[in-house]
């Protein structure tokens, strides 16, 4: 038999039945799983209300049911709207009623079951990789323009390496491929192909990757959708062809390359340019030359031609021969110019010659007239600057003389 002690020091205390339902509502509302739910569930009832839609989702395996309502403000924006016998996701928050001390879901979208949930999931990683910038064209790599090693990624078993091949033996015979194997369908699938292309990289060779794999159902190619596969396609350091799958299918991983041939025929087309292509267009590159060689040089004899007659025209001889006679004149322009000049120039320097002469004391002398100097040799031109008994030193055309002033006569008034 098992006793309790209820006595005060050992008994929890009580809360209120509002407390209770407080405290189940703080624990199931803040739960941060439950804020952001995803249920799977067959609709079991569906009941239509001005306010909204209320309805029941029922577990089929065990028979556990959880109300739900999508408010009528909502409904536009639901996927699908619940029909009773549907399998559906509901994605919504658990809220709490404490007045009737129940819970419900609060619903934000419904998807069909199964492949809705798979379209759902697909669309928001492609959303979040395109946010990303992994999906960008100003981001895609320009292939090489004659490559002469390229890897290819696929698995050995699968008729797209066969494809792929004899496409670059027919198309350009005499590349060297790389073949890193890889899983392409399967759980095991994404691995795979991510470490084939770290081999490829790694071996650092090759010059342009194709990551390849035939048609199949939509499941089959799955992997390629996977985030690391895309993010291996989108980081890998040699542009990537990927050809995947049928004209129709688009995966991630074709979004991500830098070019998208969707077959592997296709992709191997596209990673390398037809030798056959390369050798008429070196043809016509160089008939183009030819033709462009011939046309400058009949331009050029049509020209030397033209300027052959303008010189027959012109008459060469004659017109050296008018330059000459036009030199020779200005030669005795030029003559002329200088002895007339050098004659201007004689007659200006025997004018200044006579009139030096005339200005030189000594010319002045030997006229009649004299000079007289002080004894500090200064010529003295007026009277009243000597003084009697003062000597002076009058200079002749012939000799000189010394005298002295005994009296001295100043200029009359």
């Amino acid at each position: 038999m098992t006793s309790f002690d209820l006595t005060p020091a050992t008994t929890p205390a009580a809360l209120s039945v509002g407390g209770l339902v407080d405290y189940i509502k703080a624990v199931l509302e803040d739960d941060p799983t439950l804020r952001q739910v995803w249920v799977v569930g067959e609709v079991s009832s569906a009941n239509h209300h001005a306010k909204g839609l209320f309805f029941t989702l029922t577990d089929p395996d065990t028979g556990a049911a959880i109300n739900a309502v999508a408010w009528r403000s909502q409904q536009a924006r639901l996927t699908t709207l619940p029909t009773v016998g549907d399998q559906v996701i509901a994605l919504g928050t658990v809220k709490v009623y404490p007045q009737r001390s129940s819970y419900q879901l609060t619903v934000w979208q419904v998807l069909p079951s199964g492949d809705g949930l798979k379209a759902l999931r697909y669309r928001q990683l492609r959303q979040r990789l395109a946010a990303e910038g992994l999906f960008d064209p100003e981001f895609k790599r320009s292939l090489p323009a004659l490559p002469q090693i390229i890897a290819v990624v696929s698995s050995p078993q699968a008729a797209a390496w066969g494809d792929i091949q004899r496409s670059l033996r027919h198309h350009h015979p005499g590349l060297h491929l790389l073949f890193s194997p890889a899983t392409v369908q399967g759980d095991s699938a994404p691995d795979s192909i991510v470490a084939a292309m770290e081999r490829v990289a790694a071996d650092g060779r090759a010059e342009v990757l194709i990551l390849a794999r035939g048609g199949g159902a939509s499941e089959d190619l799955e992997c390629f959708d996977d985030e690391r596969v895309v993010r291996a396609v989108a980081d890998c350091p040699i542009p990537v062809v990927t050809g995947i799958g049928h004209q129709r299918d688009e995966s991630l991983a074709d979004l991500a390359a830098d070019v998208c041939a969707h077959t592997p025929t296709a992709a191997a087309i596209a990673a390398v340019p037809a030798l056959a292509d390369l050798v008429d267009a070196h043809h016509q590159r160089v008939a183009q030359l030819k033709s462009l060689m011939a046309d400058r040089l009949l331009d050029a004899h049509s020209d030397m031609h033209r300027l052959g007659q303008r010189l027959l025209r012109t008459r060469l001889d004659q017109r050296v021969q008018q330059q000459q006679q036009h030199l020779k004149q200005l030669q005795r322009r030029l003559v002329q110019g200088v002895q007339v000049e050098l004659r201007q120039a004689s007659d200006r320097t025997a004018a200044l010659h006579r009139h030096l002469m005339t200005l030189d004391p000594d010319t002045v002398v030997r006229r009649g007239y004299a000079l007289v100097r002080d004894d500090a040799s200064q010529l003295v031109t007026q009277a009243t600057a000597t003084s009697p008994g003062q000597t002076l030193q009058i200079q002749l055309a012939q000799g000189h003389l010394t005298v002295q002033v005994t009296q001295i006569h100043p200029p009359p008034q």
